[in-house]
């Protein structure tokens, strides 16, 4: 391979960039009563976060992040960490999404995602029926 950068990675889907900001930093305020300046900083840092990864960051740099994601959502989804399982649901369903995606770029990230993959499974089926059962449905 040349001294270039891979950056394959970056073309399965913009939902990650698009949607993880805001959803991971509602996961991130943890309590239920932060204020909504607040919850603005942290959207703004993370957006900023997930910027810099996309704009100057490495395929591994992004997986490290995305399985920060995952144990967020997975914590949420155990009941281990207080956060909003909407948000914990949105942020699982676009991580493994992305996670599924990696089947087809070359490469270990399929393989280094698979145990993430598993639990984001696992959460993602806990936050659906806790989110429907929380809507009184």
């Amino acid at each position: 391979m040349s001294g270039r950068r891979r950056l394959d990675w970056l073309g399965l889907t913009p939902e990650p960039e698009r949607e993880l900001p805001t959803a991971v930093a509602a996961l991130r305020a943890s309590s239920p009563g932060t204020p909504p300046a607040r919850e603005q900083d942290l959207a703004d840092a993370e957006r900023h976060r997930v910027e810099r990864l996309v704009l100057r960051g490495t395929r591994q740099g992004w997986l490290r992040y995305l399985a920060e994601v995952t144990d967020l959502v997975t914590s949420v989804a155990a009941g281990s960490r207080a956060g909003d399982p909407a948000a914990a649901l949105l942020a699982g369903e676009v991580v493994l999404d992305h996670h599924r995606m990696l089947i087809g770029l070359p490469g270990p990230g399929y393989g280094r995602t698979a145990r993430d993959r598993t639990a984001l499974e696992g959460a993602v089926r806990a936050l659906r029926t806790h989110t429907t059962q929380g809507a009184g449905r």
